[in-house]
């Protein structure tokens, strides 16, 4: 089970971006990066395609997951993400509150 998943909320500790939150919009567990929604913009040159215009737009990079942290769901400040057994169910607990991550 991984720690952080699509849909969570996150904050940054590191970089250009640091503390500022999103979503978490896609996880790459092989590369060990996620991409979150409105932090690390690029802009990209995208040529004209059927559906989209040319320019100049602007897009999310991945992020490390090292730079990123769960949001507590208690007081939205980064936390660490620790497991428990809830019944026959692993669920994912923040170490900052004890308060379960998992809906």
């Amino acid at each position: 089970m991984q720690k952080i998943r699509k849909g969570d909320k996150v904050v940054v500790l590191t970089g250009k971006d640091k503390g500022r939150s999103g979503e978490v919009l896609q996880v790459l567990p092989k590369e060990d990066r996620a991409v979150v929604r409105g932090v690390n913009m690029v802009k990209r040159h995208q040529r004209q395609t059927q559906s989209q215009e040319a320019g100049i737009i602007n897009k999310e990079a991945s992020i490390h997951l090292s730079n990123i942290a769960i949001a507590d769901p208690k007081d939205g400040k980064p936390t660490r993400v620790g497991f428990k057994i809830d019944g026959d169910k692993k669920v994912r607990v923040a170490k900052r509150s004890g308060v379960s991550i998992d809906g």
